[in-house]
């Protein structure tokens, strides 16, 4: 069996030679094992599953890799699916979170989702514990975090409550970093922060599986700041989507598409058509071998796209023929990747933008959970 602590040191050597660490921060990670923060039952994400972890082998060697580790299953409930509901993000993800937050000696920081304390002991043996308040919407996962973080001997300030609002008791922050995905960046969160205070947080939407984004607060208010690739983490519970209405198959049209499914799932046009597409959920999968993707509105429209070039549309929207407009406006943007675009964020919402602030060529302002975008069409009109 794997040693647990030489199993760590590989790790931390391998974050270090990816240049995801600083010497400082090689300091604090090889000082605190995710180990020391993880419960008894754990699971692996696999493809389709959540699966249990049931030896010590197969445990040791899950959490000396660069993977995240399931840490709760179903909101703790033991009766549901196996869906994964909390976690050990994977090491290389939360090092590059950190490296973004370019923390500083005597800064205040505020994370968005405990989870298992893991985040928060790092910042701790960063910053010292009393600079650290981490905030999570679970009370058994706060009190299991707070274990894990006093046995560590730190006592960072952990509260219960919706990371939504974050915790404006504390404030004003210098940093703050979310470890959940944001669908939405709250401004509840941006007023918390001090002018030229950085917050670092996975944004999420349905079209994409997500990015991380940087932003610095300004003196009049708002945020702003670049994409910095992809990320793939758990929502935030009161960020997290909805089923929808199931699209009406009852007249499928079926014609070829200029857009093949994988073009899709570039993160550049991605991160694009999510902004340009609020409500467009997007999924993918497999015909046989070949790769599938089905996209839908949730109000009774959808869409297959198969390899072959075939795509079939349901409902009264022509979900596929939005997708090959959107497609048309990123190649004459001379297809911008996802670190060519950003985030602004203002008290009345936020916008995407390409390349720079002021060139915000398709604004997405959110007002609740309204989103309005310059696109051409009326969303609140049939087709």
């Amino acid at each position: 069996m794997t040693d647990p602590q030489e199993g760590h040191a590989a790790l931390v050597q391998s974050l270090d030679e990816r240049g995801l660490l600083t010497p400082e921060w090689r300091a604090v990670w090889e000082r605190t094992p995710r180990q020391a923060y993880l419960p008894e039952h754990v699971w692996r994400q696999d493809p389709d599953r959540c699966r249990p972890i049931t030896t010590a082998e197969e445990r040791s060697a899950l959490v000396s890799s660069d993977e995240p580790v399931v840490t709760q299953v179903d909101d703790g409930a033991t009766d549901g699916p196996g869906v994964a509901t909390s976690s050990n993000s994977m090491p290389s993800m939360v090092a590059k979170m950190l490296s973004l937050l370019d923390v500083r000696d005597g800064q205040k920081v505020l994370e968005i989702g405990t989870a298992t304390g893991h985040v928060a002991g790092l910042l701790s043996a960063r910053l010292g514990d009393h600079r650290v308040t981490s905030v999570e919407i679970d009370a058994s996962l706060s009190a299991q975090a707070e274990r894990y973080l006093s046995a560590a001997g730190y006592r960072p300030r952990l509260v219960v409550t919706d990371g939504e609002h974050g915790w404006p008791a504390g404030a004003p922050y210098d940093r703050i970093v979310a470890t959940c995905a944001l669908r939405h960046v709250p401004y509840a969160l941006i007023k918390e922060l001090r002018p030229g205070g950085v917050l670092v947080a996975p944004r999420v939407s349905d079209f994409w599986c997500g990015a991380m984004v940087r932003l610095t607060a300004d003196e009049d208010g708002t945020a702003s700041g670049s994409f910095a690739g992809s990320a793939a983490y758990m929502p935030m519970r009161s960020h997290r989507g909805t089923a929808g209405i199931t699209p009406d198959t009852s007249s499928p049209r079926s014609r070829s598409t200029e857009v093949l499914p994988q073009e899709t799932l570039t993160p550049g046009f991605a991160l694009y058509a999510g902004a340009r597409l609020p409500g467009i959920t997007l999924a993918e999968g497999r015909e046989g071998t070949d790769l599938r993707v089905w996209v839908h509105d949730g109000r009774g429209s959808g869409a297959i796209a198969d390899a072959d070039g075939t795509v079939t549309e349901f409902g009264v929207r022509s979900l596929w023929g939005e997708v090959e407009a959107v497609r048309r406006e990123w190649d004459k943007l001379d297809r911008p990747a996802d670190t060519d675009m950003g985030l602004t964020v203002t008290k009345t919402g936020e916008c995407v933008w390409v390349r720079r602030p002021t060139q915000v060529a398709h604004p997405i302002v959110r007002r609740g959970d309204t989103a309005i975008v310059d696109f051409g069409v009326d969303r609140d009109r049939e087709p």
